[in-house]
């Protein structure tokens, strides 16, 4: 059975609109042109082209059975002659016995054929949802990397729109033998190195290159420097233990004592004769000079050294150098800190020559800085060739994601792979199992007919026929065997052509039984399908209401309470029809049965479920479409004056000719609805577009004004809620 019928760009199925069902009996109402015809003769046909849009889930060998208009063209009113139908005869026992079991035969397989397909298909369910559960966990790359910054988002080109696109990307990338080293930041640092006004290429950077590590472990620094041993002052200066102090004193005195002693510039007493003054210069002698010379020069040498070293600002801004963060300044820092302090003693020794310092090496800081630089230099050889590039450095960066993404996912992967193969194997031996089966199904069936090749008959269906027309109280015509498998209509008097005596009604009564002891018997001798889906579009379109009922009563009765057939659909414009085919017990009813109905407006056709409780008169129904403006005016028109015609003809006994007199509906822009409603033909619709009179608002107005002027607001008032 069929679960879901989907109608869609054929008619006036302008958009998709579906009938959904899990029931056995379904039931279309709609009035005529909303549709049913085109959905019908889709089901009649669902190869032809014209419907290569529209579609139905769910059915597999059962065989479509369809009850309209084309059914009559094709099988009745075209020839005098009605295909044979085949059914059963009850003389050859020992044949039919045989068919019977291959039949029961036939229910077993077919039982375990459906619960194999049940099997595969629980088995394909439970592979797809775990497969939509891992699609919604790799989703999340797309989530997370798709927006906010953009960074990356370049790589999930083409991958954005899909959660099975992403899926199978990612699956389809190899696992890294080890852990990608670049983590994500990284990544977008690289990119973003290539982006704006980042992505221009930078210089390398100085090695440090100072010459002071002879300078650094030269010994003078060491050597304590004095004056002239032989001075007669070198005792007391030896004994003040501070040459460099006295030394520094003689800047305060002149360079020669004509008559009196001089100021002390220590004490400040008058004790520096002209002979204390020679002997303090004796004492610092040319050697002592020397060595303090030779002091003074490594200061400037060290100086000069010194100053090779680039301010910190030349490196503080460059982006590979902020990528080290506080290394770099530390050892930056530490090189300079020891050449700070080297200098800073280097000139105490030039103050104080006799004491002995010692420099530190800063030969390790230099060796630690410019290994860092090394390091930062090759990151920038390598954004300088990524810049140069780009295109190749994107495509490179885009490949090691991907290769992080496959290392990150790559658990929840694995595990999903594991589980697939084993659920595919169950799947393919289920398969492997329906195929076994399929085969037995066909031998069955090949014994089937031939067990029923010498049992068909045609005599039987003739019967049943003719016994449906003396149900129906039809008892001048009859059908009798014409040549072969062929039918023709005969009456008592021998009439020749007696079909074409037939009245629209009587067509249809017996194109009907027909189609009813079609669907019971067999199209042909060959014929082994047993599963059968009708389909019954608007039987009683030209039948009056006694046989409406036989009609409603003979479908209940040899479709809907049967179990010969394994779903019913029912189409009809009538709502009397639609309420007598209805099952009024609500329990089968909400077991068996699914309501529908049929509605159309400038939107198209669309199909809607339908409560027991919504089904209406036609009376009523004309209410529900002139209360949408979206209706075809015609249809709104005509609905109109059948609820002027219904209400004040039937129910009120009143003529339509003096009706708007009498409620003295004469203003100008009533015209055109005046004219309609009293026309003495409803087909005459289609005047209105001619005339281009039709005011949807005006009509409305008109129709109002007419029941509150002839005393019935109220009910009026009552029909439009």
């Amino acid at each position: 059975m069929f679960n879901k019928i989907t109608m869609r760009d054929i008619a006036s199925y302008k958009a998709a609109t579906s009938l959904e069902t899990d029931k056995k009996v379904n039931l279309v109402y709609g009035l005529n042109g909303t549709g049913k015809s085109v959905l019908s003769n889709y089901l009649y046909d669902p190869t032809n082209q014209e419907f290569a849009d529209c579609s139905i889930e769910g059915l597999t060998t059962e065989r479509l059975y369809v009850y309209n208009q084309k059914f009559v063209q094709d099988y009745f009113f075209e020839s005098e002659g009605l295909d044979g139908i085949f059914t059963l005869s009850k003389e050859n026992k020992i044949a039919e016995g045989k068919l019977e079991e291959a039949k029961k035969e036939q229910l077993g397989f077919d039982l375990a054929r459906e619960n194999q397909v049940q099997r595969a298909a629980e088995l394909g369910s439970e592979l797809n949802v775990k497969k939509q559960a891992l699609q919604n966990k790799i989703w999340e790359i797309k989530k997370t990397y798709s927006g906010g910054d953009r960074v990356l988002e370049f790589c999930l080109d083409g991958l954005r729109g899909n959660k099975s696109v992403l899926f199978g990307h990612l699956s389809s990338i190899d696992k890294p033998e080890e852990e990608p080293k670049k983590s994500i930041n990284e990544l977008k640092k690289e990119v973003e190195s290539l982006e704006g006004d980042r992505a221009q290429p930078c210089n390398l950077l100085e090695e440090i290159a100072i010459d002071v590590k002879e300078m650094e472990l030269d010994e003078h620094f060491k050597k304590t420097i004095v004056g002239n041993e032989n001075s007669s002052i070198a005792g007391l200066i030896k004994t003040l233990e501070n040459s460099d102090w006295v030394r520094q004193g003689l800047a305060y005195l002149p360079d020669e004592i004509e008559t009196q002693n001089e100021q002390c510039p220590f004490c400040q007493e008058s004790t520096i004769s002209s002979s204390v003054l020679e002997n303090i210069r004796g004492y610092f002698d040319v050697t002592y000079d020397l060595d303090v010379q030779k002091l003074r020069k490594s200061l400037t040498r060290y100086e000069f050294e010194l100053n090779k070293i680039p301010h910190f600002e030349v490196y503080e801004n460059n982006v590979h150098v902020k990528a080290n963060g506080e290394v770099f300044r530390t050892r930056y820092d530490d090189l300079c800190k020891i050449l700070s302090e080297n200098k800073k003693l280097i000139e105490e020794k030039i103050v104080t020559p006799g004491k002995a310092v010692t420099l530190e090496a800063s030969s390790d800081a230099v060796s630690n800085l410019n290994l860092l630089i090394d390091e930062i230099n090759v990151a920038i050889a390598a954004h300088n060739l990524r810049i140069e590039n780009k295109k190749d450095s994107l495509i490179a960066i885009k490949e090691l994601f991907w290769s992080r993404m496959r290392w990150d996912y790559e658990h929840l992967i694995s595990s999903f792979s594991t589980e697939r193969r084993d659920l595919e194997s169950k799947i393919v031996a289920s398969n492997h199992a329906i195929k076994g089966i399929d085969q037995k199904i066909d031998q069955n069936q090949k014994q089937m007919r031939e067990y029923q090749h010498g049992t068909v008959n045609i005599e039987e269906a003739i019967d049943a026929i003719n016994g449906g027309l003396q149900d129906l109280g039809i008892d001048d015509f009859r059908i009798e065997k014409h040549t072969g498998n062929l039918y023709k209509v005969t009456r008592e008097d021998d009439q020749p052509d007696a079909f074409q005596t037939l009245s629209e009604g009587e067509k249809m009564i017996i194109s009907f039984l027909y189609f009813v002891e079609r669907c019971k018997g067999k199209t042909s001798a060959a014929d082994v399908t047993d599963k059968k889906v009708i389909v019954i579009d608007d039987p009683i379109s030209s039948l009056s209401h006694i046989f409406i009922f036989n009609i409603g009563e003979l479908i209940k009765n040899e479709f809907l309470r049967s179990n010969r057939y394994e779903q019913v659909i029912v189409l009809t414009h009538s709502l009397y029809f639609f309420y007598e085919i209805t099952d009024i017990d609500h329990k089968r009813r909400k077991r068996d049965q699914k309501l529908f109905r049929l509605i159309k407006n400038t939107t198209g056709s669309q199909i809607k479920e339908m409560k027991y409780e919504e089904i209406q008169s036609d009376y009523q129904a004309y209410w529900q479409v002139i209360k949408d403006e979206n209706q075809p005016p015609a249809l709104i028109a005509n609905c109109m004056r059948n609820i002027v015609e219904y209400f004040f003809n039937f129910i009120e006994k009143r003529d339509l000719n003096n009706l708007f007199e009498q409620c003295d509906l004469q203003d100008n822009k009533y015209q055109a609805f005046r004219r309609y409603i009293n026309r003495e033909s409803h087909s005459l619709g289609q005047n209105i577009f001619d005339f281009k009179e039709f005011d949807y608002g005006v009509f409305y107005e008109a129709l109002e004004q007419l029941f509150e002027k002839c005393g019935y607001k109220e009910h009026y008032e009552k029909m439009m809620k």
